[in-house]
């Protein structure tokens, strides 16, 4: 790090090495991506250049949040309290440890909201880590938009009888505001409701005995956007299955045949989506209202006509009459700041459909797509307000059906790897108005804690303008004694601690602290070079310069896509994803020193 006047991190502090040898009662800071173990250390894959902090200076932009963890030392058996005490508004979660079935070691990750002040026993109760000695807490802080830039002071206490240890915290709050906008949209993905119903067998226990409970339900999906939305991310849920089954949440009622089908009713529809698309769900969000900007449509090959007559007359019938009645409640309900989705997600070997939708292999499949184009400008007013977009989500043939499907596809999601080997193919696609996104995983709890802001800066480093964690709410059957990674997961259910919704994890806070941080970035790109903002970010990330976030066509792009297996792709990928494998668990807070010096500028 850089000097104690310019660090983002001012230390006061000795290099950690507490995993045994920590007095009675401490308490002590580390920085975010520093993730504690329930045993004084620090997890190894954080360990390099881990320090232990007995006093915070912190600097921040104001509408953001800044965050640490606090982790309280106490002889087990003893009871403790801990206590927060600070003039901006502080929220603080126990951080839970999870043992992770693939390396058999405790990680940090799910945060438990608790009040102020925590009160508990070492070892904490409910968490059953043998050989506990440590308890770690999540801070943020938030930072107003109206806040005064000055220096604030505060602090935390841990007490244990007659004994206490105490950290004074100050934050540094500059003139600048944190954009709203975000440099990269972060989309997290999802399918169905099913999940919901496992996850929260109490909560929703009247749906499930066929009760009633909707207005539950609908609650529930609310809580799953709002908590990626106060994370400076969107939620997608798509409402049907790859047999083109809708689940009667996701899409308004039908009735009739030909070209007497139509709606009759929206209740359920406007119940699940009218909070969504007019942002009263969000109105209590530190961020401020707002719509969603993007929603998975329920049209598929089986909605609203069925595929069984496609090709004839009366589908285009079923088809328009729907879609057109869509179009004149969205438009008459004002809801015209989302981006409506057309989405076929099936692969033909679920076996039911006879073409893909999803990730096309077969040259033949994207004529489906060219005529539901044709039936969408049919079935849509030429004026319409109401924005409605054909999405492809494509990996294996993406280089050909850039240009078969031109004009018709507007919104692309590729897949982030192979994208990389078509250098020139985001600045064409956008020039001519689309909207391009690539996709990915989850970086699983055992990965150091910077892979998660890999994907958001290679994004803004590439110029897509979104990226999709293709699946964020699948903890496993019991992620808090047995997780599988939590590599398709960045929530928790929260009905085993009393919260009828999901719980934040501590990767998607890096995420969305991650996010703050490129927004700031890329506001001082605007009013300067931002190849050179981009040069240095890298620089300070991992030692790279901008060229070496670009990828070179393989040898696989000379052979037929229909010769390509998943193998083949992996290999091919490996040089270009072994340029970002050593990241250092502090590589992101060199780039927040960097966006606040040069984001932090501006008002």
């Amino acid at each position: 790090m850089s000097s104690l006047r310019n660090s983002y991190w001012a230390v006061v502090a000795l290099e950690l090495v507490c995993a045994g040898g920590c007095s009675a009662l401490d308490l002590r800071a580390l920085p975010e991506f520093f993730r504690p173990d329930p045993f004084g250390a620090v997890v190894a894959s954080d360990r390099q250049g881990a320090q232990q902090l007995h006093q915070l200076h912190l600097r921040a932009a104001r509408a953001g949040y800044v965050s640490f963890h606090l982790v309280a030392d106490v002889e087990p058996g003893q009871q403790y309290q801990l206590s927060v005490d600070f003039p901006l508004p502080v929220d603080v979660y126990r951080e839970w440890f999870h043992l992770n079935k693939p390396d058999a070691l405790y990680y940090p990750d799910a945060l438990i909201p608790v009040p102020g002040p925590y009160r508990s026993r070492m070892p904490e109760p409910d968490n059953h880590v043998p050989g506990q000695r440590a308890q770690s807490f999540w801070i943020d802080i938030w930072i107003p938009a109206g806040a005064q830039p000055q220096l604030y002071r505060g602090g935390a206490q841990l007490t244990s009888g007659a004994a206490h240890s105490n950290i004074p915290i100050e934050i540094e709050v500059l003139p600048a505001a944190i954009p709203g906008t975000d440099a990269v949209t972060l989309d997290n993905n999802s399918y169905g409701t099913s999940w919901m119903l496992s996850q929260y067998p109490e909560t929703l226990a009247r749906l499930r005995a066929g009760k009633g409970g909707e207005d539950e339900l609908f609650r529930l999906i609310h809580d799953y956007h709002r908590i990626f939305y106060d994370h400076r991310g969107t939620f997608h849920q798509l409402g049907y299955g790859h047999a083109g089954k809708v689940a009667p949440e996701f899409a308004p009622v039908l009735s009739g045949s030909g070209k007497t089908k139509k709606i009759v009713s929206w209740d359920w529809f406007d119940r699940h989506y009218g909070p969504l698309l007019d942002g009263s769900a969000f109105r209590d969000s530190r961020r401020g209202p707002r719509p969603i900007p993007y929603m998975y449509l329920p049209i598929n090959p089986e909605w609203p006509a069925s595929f069984l007559w496609w090709g004839e007359p009366g589908y285009e019938a079923e088809f328009r009459n729907v879609v057109g009645e869509m179009e004149r409640h969205f438009r008459e309900k004002n809801w015209t700041s989302t981006t409506f989705e057309v989405f076929f997600n099936q692969k033909k070997r679920y076996k039911g459909f006879s073409w893909d939708g999803d990730e096309i292999r077969f040259r033949r499949d994207n004529d489906y797509l060219l005529e539901y184009h044709r039936l969408l400008r049919a079935a849509i007013p030429s004026t319409s307000p109401v924005h409605f977009a054909m999405r492809a989500d494509t990996s294996w043939s993406m280089g050909e059906q850039f240009e078969l499907l031109k004009g018709a596809i507007t919104f692309w999601v590729a897949g982030e790897g192979e994208l990389s080997w078509y250098g020139d193919a985001i600045g064409k696609l956008k020039q001519r108005g689309d909207t391009v996104w690539t996709y990915g995983g989850t970086p699983p709890v055992q990965s150091v804690s910077s892979a998660i802001t890999l994907n958001p800066l290679r994004s803004w480093i590439s110029g897509v303008e979104g990226f999709v964690r293709w699946q964020t709410v699948d903890p496993g059957p019991d992620p808090w004694f047995a997780l599988a990674g939590g590599g398709e997961a960045l929530v928790y259910p929260g009905e085993r601690f009393g919260v009828r919704g999901p719980l934040a994890s501590i990767r998607l806070k890096l995420q969305r602290n991650c996010l703050q941080d490129l927004a700031l970035l890329e506001r001082a790109s605007k009013t300067s070079d931002q190849s050179g903002i981009q040069e240095e970010a890298v620089r300070r990330f991992n030692r790279t310069r901008l060229a070496d976030w670009r990828n070179t066509p393989p040898a696989l792009l000379r052979k037929p896509v229909l010769e390509w297996n998943n193998p083949d792709i992996s290999d091919a990928l490996k040089p270009w994803e072994a340029r970002f494998s050593a990241l250092e668990p502090g590589a992101w807070l060199r780039v927040r020193e960097y966006a606040l010096d040069e984001g932090g500028r501006a008002k």
